[in-house]
């Protein structure tokens, strides 16, 4: 589940400031981050997959993530889950068992899952190359490869394919150390909504029956 969260985070989009960095993809992760710090919020549709061949898994599903700040919703409402955080709190719930579990920010798993900080998430042990271009439909895009220092992530590397015209996310690949290749591809994108801080917060007491777990 936490390679799901962290592929829908990273719709939210990239910083790039680590010496470890090599200059071309430094000067495109900052063009990125730029935009990126110019919206008041985001709201993106994307397709979900997960792969591995050697398990015979190929799953795709569409989801949403809205954001505003530190505070995020992410639905996949084809495998009936939805993840709320107000900034502080993390609702996780699942409508086949009609269950939420609650936790807090802090301890709601790695970095990979916590939206505030992938924007810091180059600085703290990726490298990152520009391999060169890659059309997607009809759009050129930058494609940079990530690779981390420390097996604390879990991952081999991730590959961000960045549209060329306007500086924004494409698609993104994360070859996880267990064998599975996730991916995000990005449908529609919108910036500047206008969302109240309720929005992120999950209301048991819309759910009838709901079981709620506290963790915290």
């Amino acid at each position: 589940m936490k390679r799901i969260f962290f592929l829908g985070v990273v719709l939210i989009s990239l910083l790039a400031a680590s010496a470890q960095q090599d200059s071309k993809a430094k000067q495109i992760l900052d063009e990125v981050s730029k935009k990126t710090r110019s919206w008041e919020s985001l709201t993106a549709d994307f397709i979900y997959s997960m792969e591995n061949d050697e398990m015979d898994i190929h799953e795709k599903n569409e989801g949403s993530i809205k954001m505003k700040g530190e505070k995020y919703v992410i639905n996949l409402p084809e495998i009936g889950w939805k993840i709320f955080s107000d900034g502080e709190t993390i609702w996780n719930y699942m409508e086949e068992a009609n269950q939420v579990t609650i936790s807090n920010m802090e301890e709601g798993g790695s970095e990979l899952m916590n939206p505030s900080t992938v924007f810091t998430l180059y600085e703290k042990g990726f490298r990152s190359e520009l391999k060169g271009e890659k059309t997607i439909g009809s759009t050129t895009c930058h494609q940079i490869e990530l690779f981390p220092d420390s097996p604390d992530f879990e991952v081999i590397k991730i590959i961000l394919n960045i549209s060329k015209p306007d500086n924004v996310l494409k698609s993104a690949w994360l070859y996880s150390t267990d064998g599975n290749l996730y991916g995000i591809e990005v449908i529609k994108m919108d910036t500047d909504n206008d969302f109240s801080d309720e929005f992120f917060v999950f209301k048991p007491h819309e759910y009838t029956d709901i079981e709620i777990i506290d963790f915290r």
